[in-house]
């Protein structure tokens, strides 16, 4: 499990109930993915994105192991394509995107991503590394916290509020408006 951050704790201060569908942008080998669908069962789903194959296959056979592959579904995706997720618009209550803005150079086609999957009001989940606590500096885009939440607010999310993470990561819940009617 990732050192830095504990999943299950971060999951539990998050908006998640029974029955939603979250999309898990970047699950990697799925700390997340795991995590939250243990709180959408038994009739939410997670769909788990990533570029990787292999975590792709990790986190199946880990889903397996904990009996949540009903809930959780791994797909391949690249995420800084458009329509990157090959998810429908407007089919998930929440996206979380966690440790994968400092590689990803196309951020805009990203947040645009998961405003598109969203629902109307859905929210948005960022947990992401502070630039200079990163492991490695090569090849990377890092935002620090104020780019990022610039970002998503230009995106057209609202801040909810900031998620405390400790030392080596910032997050955010943030949020689409309301429809006017």
């Amino acid at each position: 499990m990732n050192s830095f951050l504990n999943p299950e704790e971060i999951v539990k201060t998050l908006p998640i109930r029974e029955g939603m569908i979250v999309a898990d942008f970047g699950s990697g080998s799925g700390h997340f993915s795991l995590s939250i669908a243990k709180h959408v069962k038994p009739s939410g789903k997670v769909y788990s994105l990533d570029i990787w194959k292999p975590s792709l296959e990790a986190l199946e056979f880990r889903a397996k192991i904990e009996g949540l592959l009903n809930i959780i579904e791994p797909r391949w995706a690249n995420l800084e394509e458009t329509r990157g997720s090959n998810l429908p618009n407007g089919s998930c209550d929440l996206v979380i995107i966690s440790n994968i803005l400092f590689e990803i150079e196309n951020k805009e086609n990203l947040f645009s991503e998961a405003k598109r999957v969203l629902k109307p009001e859905g929210s948005l989940i960022l947990v992401e590394w502070y630039p200079d606590k990163l492991p490695s500096q090569k090849k990377l885009f890092p935002l620090n916290k104020e780019e990022a939440l610039n970002f998503i607010e230009k995106i057209g999310f609202q801040l909810e509020r900031e998620l405390p993470l400790g030392v080596t990561h910032y997050g955010f819940l943030a949020k689409l408006p309301k429809l006017r009617e």
